[in-house]
């Protein structure tokens, strides 16, 4: 990332500090706040010339399938500790499941517009739009996003003295089948609306702090037929190196991937083994999917899909589902603990990958971040309360006197929520190894907050 004056610096800097504490006191009052990016933008057919169709005030349209806006200083100034994102696509004429994504782009500061490519761009979710028939509803699907880490990136003082926080909403879409099998499609090169919105707000009980923050892939097309895809042609392998000057707490990879295409018997629907290494260390395994598609069975309402006329049985999907149309790819946080400065690796393998006929690819994003956590005590110091055992293989309890637990809610250390309960004897066997944060909230209206280790 290029960098500017170190004056220039501290004037956005103190700009950004000045703008912050002037509407932070109107954020803090009432906590929840809902930023709009895109309601409703049209896209249009990926392969095409890019349409010259209007488009709401702010909003770029870098191409037929990506759309952009820059979030204000005021809009920055109202994001808490707290995020969740939202997005809504609405069928127009697709009738097929595609890959949509949302992106930051570090566009350096100033600059009133940039092209498609040229910028620092990072992806920050993932999403498969259903078998969508625009005249049968339900016509639109919505995809929500647990990302309070992201919530740092917006409020990171060094990224924004140099750069502007420009959000975008891809979706490549097509026409060509719907052009014939929907009713109203015909001739038509719109594919979807999209719409994107933050919902931001405030726990009190924590606080983030010195974020670091490196991107690593944007989506890189992993594939093992071309050198363009992989470090050695016939795998599908992908190592990326990078430097750390400083020791670096609490790091974590954030990694989504999805496999796509590869004709019959390829990766679309298939589930194969992903390992991960961080310096030649295998670290993380998992294999995408093999979860039922059935709660998405309402958005698909074009009988071109995977569904077929009768529901299956969880086990039926396990047995081949990589994807459901209509679901979120997952964001896996990789927990790496604390990284010593100098030389390390990221390297994701996929050893069973088949591409029959040259064809297909795993779209691939990563990127490194570590932050600490301060946690509030105050609520529950006053309580005879402890979470044992600490550190945790399997069974955590609950030992608190003169009150009982009335809920329980187990999340990791970016906020996302793991585990729940109502009950003060938990079976954590389910969690992968790592820090979480464990939130009680007691019948006497006293909660509690308390930092756990899973082994």
């Amino acid at each position: 990332m290029s960098k500017i004056t170190f004056f220039e610096n501290l004037k956005n800097a103190m700009k950004f500090l000045i703008v912050s504490l002037l509407l932070n006191c109107t954020a803090k009052m009432n906590a929840q706040q809902t930023i709009t990016v895109f309601d409703e933008v049209l896209f249009y057919d990926g392969y095409a010339e890019t349409v010259d169709e209007p488009v709401p005030a702010g909003v770029f349209r870098l191409s037929n399938s990506c759309f952009t806006r820059k979030l204000t200083d005021e809009e920055l100034a109202l994001f808490g500790n707290k995020l969740t994102m939202n997005i809504t696509i609405k069928a127009a004429c697709d009738n097929y499941d595609r890959i949509g994504n949302a992106n930051i782009a570090l566009v350096p500061k100033g600059q009133e517009s940039y092209n498609y490519g040229e910028v620092e761009r990072v992806e920050i979710a993932r999403y498969i739009t259903p078998f969508m028939n625009k005249n049968i509803q339900p016509d639109e699907v919505p995809y929500t996003f647990d990302m309070d880490n992201v919530a740092l990136l917006f409020q990171d003082p060094v990224i924004l003295a140099d750069y502007d926080i420009w959000i975008e909403l891809e979706l490549f879409g097509v026409p060509y089948a719907a052009n014939q099998q929907v009713s109203g499609c015909a001739g038509r090169s719109d594919v979807f609306y999209g719409t994107l919105e933050f919902v931001t707000d405030v726990d009190s009980t924590f606080e983030y702090s010195n974020n670091f923050f490196l991107p690593l892939s944007f989506k890189y097309l992993l594939r093992d037929y071309t050198l363009d895809g992989t470090d050695v042609l016939g795998e599908t392998v992908r190592t990326i190196n990078f430097t750390l000057e400083e020791d670096l707490p609490n790091a974590k990879f954030f990694l989504i991937t999805s496999n796509h295409g590869a004709n019959s018997g390829g990766e679309e629907y298939i589930r194969r083994w992903h390992y991960i290494y961080l310096d030649d260390e295998e670290i993380f395994s998992y294999k995408p999917g093999g979860l039922s598609c059935e709660p998405f069975r309402e958005y698909n309402t074009q009988p071109n899909g995977i569904y077929g006329s009768s529901p299956m049985t969880a086990s039926q999907w396990a047995s081949f589902s990589n994807w459901c149309p209509g679901d979120k790819i997952p964001i896996r946080v990789i927990e790496l603990g604390d990284l010593s400065a100098g030389e390390h690796s990221f390297k994701i393998d996929v050893p069973d990958a088949v591409f029959n006929g040259d064809q297909g690819e795993f779209p691939m994003s990563v990127y490194l971040q570590g932050f600490s956590v301060t946690l509030d005590t105050n609520d529950f110091n006053s309580l005879d309360f402890s979470l044992t055992p600490n550190p945790v293989n399997n069974i955590l309890n609950i030992n608190v006197q003169d009150t009982d637990v009335d809920k329980v809610i187990v999340a990791s250390v970016t906020g996302q929520t793991v585990f729940e309960s109502s009950e003060p004897i938990l079976d954590l066997s389910s969690l992968q190894s790592g820090i979480y944060i464990v939130k009680i909230q007691f019948t006497n209206n006293q909660t509690a907050v308390q930092k756990i280790v899973k082994n």
